[in-house]
């Protein structure tokens, strides 16, 4: 009991440490999920029926939400993209440019943080949030619907301006979503295992559902 305890006080400590940071240490910390989220971008599979590979990048965006809290979750994928943008190598296959974010996969990158804003928001002003199973259906709505979306909206943009060949929803759904599901689902439960793990369970910044969240919590 002792060591749970232990355990429980350095989640406490480190999350209310995370949010207290002055704001030049909230920027090396988004720089550093930023950096973690290309490192594994280059982790790559081509498919050969699409533009869009797979790769393991949702998985630290899952994580950068989560770790980063309200607001810096998506501030950290922001700077991922900017400093893509700008030059910094590390889109998917070492890639970078405005050409990058404008082709087949940006909108997936503008989904990232969606994303991250979202998991971030949940993870701060909800204690329920950070149980296994609650933030396994956040994470999932974050992946399906917050990265998808954009993302197949403008792959969909992409082939009727540079194609000139519009696609079909079938064909979209099956260059830009349907091969990763399988994929994306494990490395959201993975996440939320990791979140459940490294979460505290106890108000750090007067979340909404203090003090009334264990009633009714999903463990």
């Amino acid at each position: 009991m002792e060591l749970v305890a232990t355990i429980n006080r350095v989640k406490y400590d480190a999350f209310k440490w995370r949010y207290e940071l002055s704001l030049p240490w909230k920027l090396v910390l988004a720089l550093g999920m930023a950096a973690l989220t290309g490192l594994l971008a280059q982790v790559r599979i081509p498919l050969p029926w699409s533009p869009v590979p797979i790769t393991g990048q949702t998985f630290a965006v899952l994580l950068t939400g989560v770790l980063l809290g309200r607001w810096w979750g998506g501030i950290s994928l922001a700077i991922y993209a900017g400093l893509g943008i700008a030059g910094v190598p590390w889109f998917a296959g070492w890639g970078s440019g405005i050409g990058y974010l404008a082709g087949p996969t940006g909108g997936y990158i503008i989904g990232f943080i969606l994303a991250a804003l979202f998991l971030g928001y949940f993870t701060d002003k909800f204690i329920r949030s950070r149980s296994f199973f609650t933030m396994l259906g956040l994470m999932l709505f974050a992946n399906l619907i917050l990265i998808y979306v954009p993302g197949l909206l403008q792959l969909g943009l992409w082939f009727n301006l540079v194609k000139g060949e519009p696609a079909t929803l079938s064909a979209l759904l099956g260059m830009g979503a349907l091969p990763f599901i399988a994929g994306d689902i494990t490395k959201a439960i993975v996440a939320a295992a990791i979140a459940r793990g490294v979460t505290p369970k106890h108000a750090y910044n007067g979340e909404i559902d203090k003090g009334k969240w264990a009633s009714w919590r999903i463990p």
